[in-house]
Protein backbone atom coordinates (compact mmCIF):
# COMPACT_ATOMS: atom_id res chain seq x y z
CA UNK A 1 0.00 0.00 0.00
CA UNK A 2 1.15 3.61 -0.90
CA UNK A 3 2.49 5.75 2.20
CA UNK A 4 -0.72 7.75 3.15
CA UNK A 5 -1.06 11.36 2.69
CA UNK A 6 -0.23 13.49 5.69
CA UNK A 7 -3.21 15.68 6.66
CA UNK A 8 -3.64 18.74 9.51
CA UNK A 9 -6.43 18.45 11.74
CA UNK A 10 -8.27 21.55 12.13
CA UNK A 11 -11.36 22.72 13.94
CA UNK A 12 -14.83 21.69 12.07
CA UNK A 13 -16.80 24.50 11.56
CA UNK A 14 -20.45 24.08 9.31
CA UNK A 15 -20.86 25.86 7.23
CA UNK A 16 -17.25 27.19 7.28
CA UNK A 17 -18.26 30.29 5.12
CA UNK A 18 -14.92 31.77 4.47
CA UNK A 19 -13.73 28.22 2.85
CA UNK A 20 -17.23 28.69 0.97
CA UNK A 21 -16.92 31.92 -0.44
CA UNK A 22 -13.67 31.24 -1.93
CA UNK A 23 -14.97 27.64 -3.44
CA UNK A 24 -17.56 29.44 -5.05
CA UNK A 25 -15.21 32.90 -6.58
CA UNK A 26 -13.03 29.86 -7.92
CA UNK A 27 -14.77 26.24 -8.34
CA UNK A 28 -12.19 25.26 -11.15
CA UNK A 29 -9.83 25.28 -8.12
CA UNK A 30 -12.43 23.96 -5.83
CA UNK A 31 -11.75 20.47 -4.08
CA UNK A 32 -11.78 16.80 -5.27
CA UNK A 33 -14.64 15.37 -3.45
CA UNK A 34 -15.22 11.54 -4.64
CA UNK A 35 -18.61 9.94 -4.17
CA UNK A 36 -19.07 6.29 -3.99
CA UNK A 37 -22.54 5.99 -5.29
CA UNK A 38 -25.12 5.44 -8.14
CA UNK A 39 -28.50 5.95 -9.56
CA UNK A 40 -30.46 9.13 -9.27
CA UNK A 41 -29.91 9.83 -4.99
CA UNK A 42 -27.23 12.54 -6.22
CA UNK A 43 -28.46 14.65 -8.96
CA UNK A 44 -29.56 17.51 -7.47
CA UNK A 45 -26.29 17.72 -4.84
CA UNK A 46 -23.83 17.47 -8.08
CA UNK A 47 -25.88 19.59 -10.10
CA UNK A 48 -25.60 22.15 -6.94
CA UNK A 49 -21.79 21.05 -6.29
CA UNK A 50 -20.58 22.70 -9.39
CA UNK A 51 -21.37 25.99 -7.87
CA UNK A 52 -18.12 25.15 -5.59
CA UNK A 53 -16.00 23.22 -7.26
CA UNK A 54 -15.30 21.89 -10.60
CA UNK A 55 -13.40 19.18 -9.76
CA UNK A 56 -15.93 16.29 -7.93
CA UNK A 57 -15.18 12.63 -8.67
CA UNK A 58 -18.29 10.59 -9.34
CA UNK A 59 -17.45 6.78 -9.06
CA UNK A 60 -20.40 4.71 -9.91
CA UNK A 61 -22.01 0.95 -10.54
CA UNK A 62 -22.00 -0.40 -14.12
CA UNK A 63 -24.37 -3.57 -12.80
CA UNK A 64 -28.17 -2.35 -13.07
CA UNK A 65 -30.05 -4.84 -14.62
CA UNK A 66 -33.27 -3.07 -14.92
CA UNK A 67 -34.97 -0.66 -17.36
CA UNK A 68 -33.56 0.76 -20.44
CA UNK A 69 -30.00 -0.32 -19.16
CA UNK A 70 -30.70 -3.87 -19.56
CA UNK A 71 -31.65 -3.87 -23.03
CA UNK A 72 -28.36 -2.37 -24.03
CA UNK A 73 -26.84 -4.98 -21.88
CA UNK A 74 -28.47 -7.74 -23.16
CA UNK A 75 -28.26 -6.68 -26.35
CA UNK A 76 -24.49 -6.13 -26.21
CA UNK A 77 -23.38 -7.83 -23.38
CA UNK A 78 -22.06 -4.60 -22.06
CA UNK A 79 -21.97 -2.81 -18.41
CA UNK A 80 -24.90 -0.50 -17.66
CA UNK A 81 -24.47 3.00 -18.50
CA UNK A 82 -28.01 4.68 -17.82
CA UNK A 83 -26.60 5.93 -14.18
CA UNK A 84 -23.29 7.03 -15.67
CA UNK A 85 -25.06 8.79 -18.37
CA UNK A 86 -27.47 10.20 -15.71
CA UNK A 87 -24.80 11.86 -13.57
CA UNK A 88 -23.02 13.01 -16.54
CA UNK A 89 -25.67 15.37 -17.25
CA UNK A 90 -26.27 16.36 -13.66
CA UNK A 91 -22.82 18.22 -14.36
CA UNK A 92 -22.89 18.85 -17.84
CA UNK A 93 -22.60 22.94 -18.36
CA UNK A 94 -25.97 23.18 -20.46
CA UNK A 95 -25.57 27.11 -20.05
CA UNK A 96 -24.51 29.50 -23.27
CA UNK A 97 -20.93 28.64 -21.59
CA UNK A 98 -21.09 24.71 -22.70
CA UNK A 99 -22.70 22.99 -25.00
CA UNK A 100 -26.46 22.97 -24.21
CA UNK A 101 -27.39 21.59 -27.99
CA UNK A 102 -25.28 18.70 -27.15
CA UNK A 103 -27.72 18.63 -23.71
CA UNK A 104 -30.56 18.68 -25.33
CA UNK A 105 -29.82 16.00 -27.60
CA UNK A 106 -28.34 13.41 -24.99
CA UNK A 107 -31.43 14.29 -22.98
CA UNK A 108 -33.86 13.15 -25.83
CA UNK A 109 -35.83 9.99 -25.40
CA UNK A 110 -37.06 8.65 -28.36
CA UNK A 111 -41.07 7.92 -28.62
CA UNK A 112 -42.55 5.41 -26.28
CA UNK A 113 -45.41 5.00 -28.62
CA UNK A 114 -44.14 4.73 -32.30
CA UNK A 115 -43.46 1.46 -34.22
CA UNK A 116 -40.10 0.32 -34.63
CA UNK A 117 -39.56 1.11 -38.43
CA UNK A 118 -40.55 4.74 -37.55
CA UNK A 119 -38.03 4.73 -34.55
CA UNK A 120 -35.34 3.26 -36.73
CA UNK A 121 -36.03 5.88 -39.34
CA UNK A 122 -36.10 8.73 -36.68
CA UNK A 123 -32.18 7.15 -35.56
CA UNK A 124 -31.19 7.13 -39.08
CA UNK A 125 -32.06 11.08 -39.43
CA UNK A 126 -29.69 11.69 -36.20
CA UNK A 127 -27.24 9.70 -38.08
CA UNK A 128 -27.52 11.00 -41.50
CA UNK A 129 -27.95 14.79 -39.39
CA UNK A 130 -31.04 15.32 -40.93
CA UNK A 131 -32.65 16.00 -37.64
CA UNK A 132 -33.07 19.45 -36.03
CA UNK A 133 -31.76 18.85 -32.70
CA UNK A 134 -28.68 17.41 -34.75
CA UNK A 135 -28.40 19.93 -37.06
CA UNK A 136 -28.19 22.39 -34.29
CA UNK A 137 -24.91 21.11 -32.84
CA UNK A 138 -22.14 22.50 -34.36
CA UNK A 139 -19.30 20.78 -35.83
CA UNK A 140 -16.69 18.83 -34.80
CA UNK A 141 -19.49 17.68 -32.20
CA UNK A 142 -22.08 16.55 -34.11
CA UNK A 143 -19.67 14.36 -36.69
CA UNK A 144 -18.26 13.05 -33.29
CA UNK A 145 -22.33 11.86 -32.21
CA UNK A 146 -23.01 11.39 -35.33
CA UNK A 147 -19.96 8.55 -35.58
CA UNK A 148 -21.19 6.97 -32.46
CA UNK A 149 -24.83 6.39 -33.44
CA UNK A 150 -23.64 4.81 -36.70
CA UNK A 151 -21.12 2.10 -35.18
CA UNK A 152 -24.31 1.64 -32.51
CA UNK A 153 -26.84 1.44 -35.47
CA UNK A 154 -24.76 -0.93 -37.35
CA UNK A 155 -24.65 -3.42 -34.24
CA UNK A 156 -28.01 -3.02 -33.28
CA UNK A 157 -29.79 -6.26 -33.72
CA UNK A 158 -32.93 -6.84 -35.42
CA UNK A 159 -35.00 -7.20 -32.86
CA UNK A 160 -33.47 -4.14 -30.45
CA UNK A 161 -37.03 -2.52 -28.95
CA UNK A 162 -36.15 1.28 -29.18
CA UNK A 163 -39.03 2.34 -27.74
CA UNK A 164 -38.29 5.40 -25.04
CA UNK A 165 -34.53 4.70 -25.31
CA UNK A 166 -32.01 7.50 -24.12
CA UNK A 167 -30.26 9.01 -26.89
CA UNK A 168 -27.41 9.83 -24.69
CA UNK A 169 -27.64 5.97 -23.65
CA UNK A 170 -27.04 5.12 -27.58
CA UNK A 171 -24.17 7.21 -27.73
CA UNK A 172 -22.53 5.56 -25.13
CA UNK A 173 -23.00 2.55 -26.07
CA UNK A 174 -22.14 3.03 -29.78
CA UNK A 175 -18.86 4.86 -28.70
CA UNK A 176 -18.30 1.87 -26.21
CA UNK A 177 -18.62 -0.60 -29.47
CA UNK A 178 -16.33 1.84 -31.30
CA UNK A 179 -13.51 1.89 -28.71
CA UNK A 180 -13.50 -1.96 -28.52
CA UNK A 181 -15.65 -2.64 -26.12
CA UNK A 182 -13.66 0.16 -23.14
CA UNK A 183 -16.05 2.82 -21.63
CA UNK A 184 -13.09 5.41 -20.50
CA UNK A 185 -12.50 6.85 -23.92
CA UNK A 186 -16.49 7.45 -24.86
CA UNK A 187 -17.00 8.95 -21.35
CA UNK A 188 -13.73 10.97 -21.59
CA UNK A 189 -15.26 12.19 -25.09
CA UNK A 190 -18.77 12.43 -23.70
CA UNK A 191 -17.38 14.71 -20.67
CA UNK A 192 -15.78 16.74 -23.27
CA UNK A 193 -19.15 16.98 -25.64
CA UNK A 194 -21.17 18.20 -22.57
CA UNK A 195 -18.74 20.19 -20.89
CA UNK A 196 -19.09 18.26 -17.95
CA UNK A 197 -17.61 20.28 -14.71
CA UNK A 198 -16.27 16.70 -12.85
CA UNK A 199 -15.34 13.08 -13.40
CA UNK A 200 -17.46 10.48 -13.80
CA UNK A 201 -15.79 6.66 -13.67
CA UNK A 202 -17.54 3.16 -13.43
CA UNK A 203 -15.37 1.66 -10.57
CA UNK A 204 -14.93 -1.71 -12.66
CA UNK A 205 -15.97 -2.04 -16.57
CA UNK A 206 -16.33 -5.46 -15.99
CA UNK A 207 -19.29 -6.85 -17.61
CA UNK A 208 -20.88 -7.96 -14.00
CA UNK A 209 -24.26 -8.86 -11.93
CA UNK A 210 -25.28 -8.07 -8.29
CA UNK A 211 -26.36 -11.14 -6.18
CA UNK A 212 -27.82 -10.98 -2.62
CA UNK A 213 -28.99 -13.58 -0.23
CA UNK A 214 -31.17 -12.79 2.02
CA UNK A 215 -31.89 -14.08 5.54
CA UNK A 216 -34.85 -15.96 4.70
CA UNK A 217 -32.69 -18.08 2.89
CA UNK A 218 -33.87 -17.04 -0.69
CA UNK A 219 -30.86 -15.44 -3.01
CA UNK A 220 -31.49 -12.83 -5.87
CA UNK A 221 -29.95 -12.20 -9.04
CA UNK A 222 -29.77 -8.82 -10.54
CA UNK A 223 -30.27 -5.71 -8.90
CA UNK A 224 -33.57 -5.04 -10.51
CA UNK A 225 -35.02 -8.01 -8.19
CA UNK A 226 -34.16 -6.05 -4.60
CA UNK A 227 -34.51 -2.83 -5.06
CA UNK A 228 -38.22 -2.00 -4.81
CA UNK A 229 -38.47 -0.36 -8.08
CA UNK A 230 -39.04 -3.23 -10.84
CA UNK A 231 -40.02 -5.95 -8.79
CA UNK A 232 -41.86 -5.69 -5.11
CA UNK A 233 -39.91 -4.69 -1.83
CA UNK A 234 -38.23 -7.45 0.04
CA UNK A 235 -39.72 -8.59 2.92
CA UNK A 236 -36.34 -10.33 4.18
CA UNK A 237 -32.76 -8.48 5.23
CA UNK A 238 -30.25 -8.52 2.58
CA UNK A 239 -27.22 -10.34 4.92
CA UNK A 240 -25.16 -10.88 1.89
CA UNK A 241 -24.10 -9.21 -1.61
CA UNK A 242 -21.60 -10.36 -4.41
CA UNK A 243 -20.99 -10.16 -8.32
CA UNK A 244 -21.63 -12.73 -10.78
CA UNK A 245 -20.63 -13.02 -14.08
CA UNK A 246 -24.51 -13.63 -15.85
CA UNK A 247 -27.45 -13.52 -14.59
CA UNK A 248 -28.23 -17.40 -14.90
CA UNK A 249 -24.64 -18.63 -12.86
CA UNK A 250 -24.69 -17.37 -9.19
CA UNK A 251 -20.86 -18.25 -8.88
CA UNK A 252 -18.88 -14.97 -7.10
CA UNK A 253 -16.49 -13.81 -9.41
CA UNK A 254 -14.09 -11.21 -8.38
CA UNK A 255 -13.43 -7.97 -10.13
CA UNK A 256 -10.46 -5.69 -10.06
CA UNK A 257 -10.27 -2.28 -9.23
CA UNK A 258 -8.27 -0.43 -12.44
CA UNK A 259 -4.83 1.48 -11.69
CA UNK A 260 -6.56 4.58 -12.63
CA UNK A 261 -9.41 4.07 -10.45
CA UNK A 262 -7.30 3.70 -7.52
CA UNK A 263 -5.40 6.77 -8.09
CA UNK A 264 -8.37 8.91 -8.10
CA UNK A 265 -9.88 7.44 -4.67
CA UNK A 266 -5.88 7.92 -3.34
CA UNK A 267 -5.57 12.02 -4.56
CA UNK A 268 -9.28 12.80 -3.82
CA UNK A 269 -9.50 15.68 -0.67
CA UNK A 270 -12.91 14.15 0.95
CA UNK A 271 -14.04 10.53 0.17
CA UNK A 272 -18.47 10.33 0.76
CA UNK A 273 -20.50 7.48 1.25
CA UNK A 274 -23.61 9.05 0.07
CA UNK A 275 -27.43 8.60 0.63
CA UNK A 276 -28.35 6.85 -2.35
CA UNK A 277 -29.43 2.86 -2.67
CA UNK A 278 -27.40 1.31 0.39
CA UNK A 279 -26.65 -2.26 -1.10
CA UNK A 280 -26.75 -0.94 -4.98
CA UNK A 281 -25.50 1.57 -5.00
CA UNK A 282 -22.95 2.12 -1.96
CA UNK A 283 -21.92 -1.53 -1.36
CA UNK A 284 -21.52 -2.44 -4.50
CA UNK A 285 -18.94 0.31 -4.92
CA UNK A 286 -16.59 -1.37 -2.61
CA UNK A 287 -16.87 -5.14 -4.12
CA UNK A 288 -13.79 -4.76 -6.51
CA UNK A 289 -10.74 -6.03 -5.11
CA UNK A 290 -8.35 -2.52 -3.97
CA UNK A 291 -11.34 -0.16 -3.58
CA UNK A 292 -10.70 -0.86 0.44
CA UNK A 293 -7.19 -0.59 0.35
CA UNK A 294 -7.65 2.80 -2.00
CA UNK A 295 -9.47 4.50 1.08
CA UNK A 296 -7.16 2.97 4.09
CA UNK A 297 -3.93 4.72 1.48
CA UNK A 298 -5.85 7.97 1.89
CA UNK A 299 -5.99 9.75 5.01
CA UNK A 300 -8.71 12.27 3.54
CA UNK A 301 -11.71 12.94 5.46
CA UNK A 302 -14.23 9.87 5.18
CA UNK A 303 -17.72 10.68 5.65
CA UNK A 304 -20.98 8.41 5.34
CA UNK A 305 -24.20 10.47 4.78
CA UNK A 306 -27.28 7.89 5.91
CA UNK A 307 -30.48 7.78 4.09
CA UNK A 308 -32.98 9.52 5.20
CA UNK A 309 -36.77 7.95 4.84
CA UNK A 310 -37.31 4.32 3.48
CA UNK A 311 -34.57 2.67 1.38
CA UNK A 312 -36.45 -0.54 0.53
CA UNK A 313 -32.70 -2.29 0.40
CA UNK A 314 -32.65 -1.51 3.99
CA UNK A 315 -35.47 -3.48 5.11
CA UNK A 316 -35.05 -4.69 8.89
CA UNK A 317 -31.62 -2.34 9.58
CA UNK A 318 -31.14 0.12 12.01
CA UNK A 319 -29.24 2.99 11.51
CA UNK A 320 -26.53 1.54 13.75
CA UNK A 321 -26.68 -1.44 11.74
CA UNK A 322 -26.33 0.39 8.40
CA UNK A 323 -22.86 1.92 9.86
CA UNK A 324 -21.97 -1.82 10.90
CA UNK A 325 -22.50 -2.93 7.38
CA UNK A 326 -20.50 -0.28 5.89
CA UNK A 327 -17.48 -0.81 8.23
CA UNK A 328 -18.23 -4.30 7.64
CA UNK A 329 -17.56 -4.61 3.73
CA UNK A 330 -14.73 -1.99 4.27
CA UNK A 331 -12.25 -4.14 6.56
CA UNK A 332 -13.44 -7.64 5.21
CA UNK A 333 -12.06 -6.41 1.93
CA UNK A 334 -9.30 -5.41 2.60
CA UNK A 335 -6.55 -7.92 3.81
CA UNK A 336 -4.27 -5.72 5.48
CA UNK A 337 -5.06 -4.87 9.78
CA UNK A 338 -5.88 -0.90 9.91
CA UNK A 339 -8.15 0.97 12.17
CA UNK A 340 -11.58 1.22 11.49
CA UNK A 341 -11.08 4.99 11.26
CA UNK A 342 -8.75 4.67 7.90
CA UNK A 343 -11.91 3.88 6.34
CA UNK A 344 -14.88 6.36 7.90
CA UNK A 345 -13.74 8.85 10.39
CA UNK A 346 -17.03 11.34 10.08
CA UNK A 347 -20.55 10.51 10.19
CA UNK A 348 -22.68 13.05 8.75
CA UNK A 349 -25.99 13.50 10.57
CA UNK A 350 -29.22 16.07 10.80
CA UNK A 351 -30.10 16.77 14.83
CA UNK A 352 -33.53 14.79 13.94
CA UNK A 353 -31.44 11.60 12.52
CA UNK A 354 -28.19 11.33 15.26
CA UNK A 355 -31.59 10.95 18.13
CA UNK A 356 -31.96 7.76 16.52
CA UNK A 357 -28.21 6.62 17.40
CA UNK A 358 -27.94 4.66 20.34
CA UNK A 359 -25.78 5.22 23.69
CA UNK A 360 -23.83 2.16 22.47
CA UNK A 361 -23.06 2.37 18.92
CA UNK A 362 -22.05 6.54 19.83
CA UNK A 363 -19.79 4.86 22.54
CA UNK A 364 -18.28 1.95 20.03
CA UNK A 365 -18.05 4.80 17.55
CA UNK A 366 -15.63 7.30 19.71
CA UNK A 367 -13.61 3.77 20.49
CA UNK A 368 -12.97 3.45 17.01
CA UNK A 369 -12.43 7.45 16.73
CA UNK A 370 -15.06 7.90 14.36
CA UNK A 371 -16.42 11.36 14.62
CA UNK A 372 -20.13 11.81 14.79
CA UNK A 373 -21.13 15.72 13.72
CA UNK A 374 -25.09 16.92 13.67
CA UNK A 375 -25.59 20.40 11.72
CA UNK A 376 -28.87 20.73 9.93
CA UNK A 377 -29.09 19.22 6.45
CA UNK A 378 -32.60 18.33 6.11
CA UNK A 379 -35.30 20.24 3.10
CA UNK A 380 -37.23 21.95 5.77
CA UNK A 381 -40.62 21.55 2.79
CA UNK A 382 -39.69 17.65 2.37
CA UNK A 383 -38.10 16.12 5.96
CA UNK A 384 -37.45 13.24 3.92
CA UNK A 385 -35.28 14.46 1.89
CA UNK A 386 -31.66 16.12 2.06
CA UNK A 387 -31.49 19.81 1.41
CA UNK A 388 -28.70 19.66 -1.49
CA UNK A 389 -27.53 23.01 -0.72
CA UNK A 390 -26.90 22.75 3.22
CA UNK A 391 -25.76 18.65 2.50
CA UNK A 392 -23.45 20.46 -0.31
CA UNK A 393 -22.00 23.31 2.29
CA UNK A 394 -21.76 20.68 4.98
CA UNK A 395 -19.11 18.47 2.96
CA UNK A 396 -17.21 21.22 1.23
CA UNK A 397 -16.84 22.46 5.07
CA UNK A 398 -14.91 19.67 5.72
CA UNK A 399 -12.23 19.35 3.38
Amino acid sequence: MPEPKVTVARAVKIPDELRLERYRRNPEFGPAILFFSGGSALKDLSRDLTRYTKNSIHLLTPFDSGGSSAKLRQAFSMPAVGDMRSRLMALADYSITGNPEVYTLANHRLPFKAEQNALRDLLDAFIQGEHHLIREIPNPLQELIRLQLRFFMEAMPDDFDLRGASVGNLILTGGYLNYKQHLDPILYLFSKLLAVQGVVRPVTDDNLHLNVKLASGETLTGQHRFTGKECPPICSPIQEIWLSASLEDTTPVCSELPEKIARLIQDAELICYPPGSFYSSLIANLLPEGVAEAIAGNTCPKVYVPNLGDDPEQFGMTLGDSIDRLLGYLIDNNDEHLPASRYLNIILLDPTTAVELQTETREKLAAMEIQVIATPLIDSQKPERYCKNLLAQALLSLC
